[in-house]
């Protein structure tokens, strides 16, 4: 094989399969090539990887040595993103009643969801994340972009019951702005006990729905590890329960009125 088309096997390899240890002798093996070879390979790809902030290869040596592709965006691509995303959130268009934001659409759009993912999984990077919890549903496609760049499972936390999950945990939590009692749940085999949580959700206003995710899973004996949303609501009047988190993009004020959406920056610059 030319060393073109082994540069392009072995790229594809890593951006399928984030975070898997893999020895020289397997790609050696495979390609028909001397490890020497393999090794220049690596710095080639790795050189690439960074220069366009999609990552970095991470190396072990000795006998049980290998090498694992490690994505990240850096912070510059980050914030850069994120910047469209406030220009996009400000279209006055997207003022719903009760001055909510539509944002449905970019929830939908599997390379902006793909590039979310990757701005958080880079804040989450060196947390050593064993799981992603969500809770249902418009977390789900952001838990799950996450999850693929940490190369872990999704847990999906629901509203009700459902007799294919088998025997589940319930909470009853108070929402923190509708003040209103509600339950959530969460089945007995989906998480094991002692795991490293990321909790990932779309929006958070005074955070009682992420409280009552901690609080659930503290049942599990759980470590939250980190806590991730999309958009927050900087709402003075709504007394915060949640502090520590990471935040993408902040809603400062929705003037129905006049039509006036302010969106700022979140708190992920300062986190990472």
């Amino acid at each position: 094989m030319k060393r073109s088309a082994r540069l392009v096997a072995i790229t594809n390899f890593f951006l399928e399969n984030p975070r898997i240890h893999k020895n020289l002798p397997s790609f050696s093996e495979k390609y028909h090539a001397a490890k020497a070879s393999i090794s220049e390979d690596l710095d080639i790809i790795d050189q690439m990887f960074q220069a366009e902030g999609l990552g970095y290869l991470k190396r072990t040596a000795g006998s049980a040595g290998g090498v694992m592709y490690i994505p990240e965006s850096t912070l510059e691509n980050g914030v850069e993103f994120v910047k469209q995303l406030c220009e996009r959130l400000k279209d006055p268009v997207r003022i719903l009643p009760g001055g909510y934001l539509y944002m449905s659409d970019i929830l939908g759009e599997p390379s902006t969801v793909r590039e979310i993912g990757r701005v958080f999984a880079s804040s989450f990077a060196k947390l050593d994340i064993d799981v992603v919890v969500t809770v249902a549903t418009k977390g789900i496609p952001l838990a799950y972009a996450v999850a693929s760049f940490l190369n872990v499972p999704v847990v999906i936390v629901r509203r009700d019951p459902k007799v294919t999950e088998g025997s589940s945990v319930s909470i009853n939590y108070v929402s923190g702005s509708s003040r209103k009692i509600q339950t959530m749940v969460l089945p007995k085999r989906s998480l094991e006990e002692g795991a490293n949580v990321c909790i990932i959700d779309d929006f958070m206003k005074a955070g009682g729905t992420i409280n009552g995710m901690v609080s659930l899973l503290a049942e599990f004996n759980a470590n939250v590890k980190a806590i991730g949303v999309l958009a927050e609501a900087d709402d003075e009047e709504e007394e915060r329960v949640v502090e520590d988190y990471t935040s993408l993009i902040k809603i400062s004020n929705v003037d129905l009125k006049e039509k006036l959406i302010s969106v700022q920056r979140g708190n992920f610059v300062q986190k990472s």
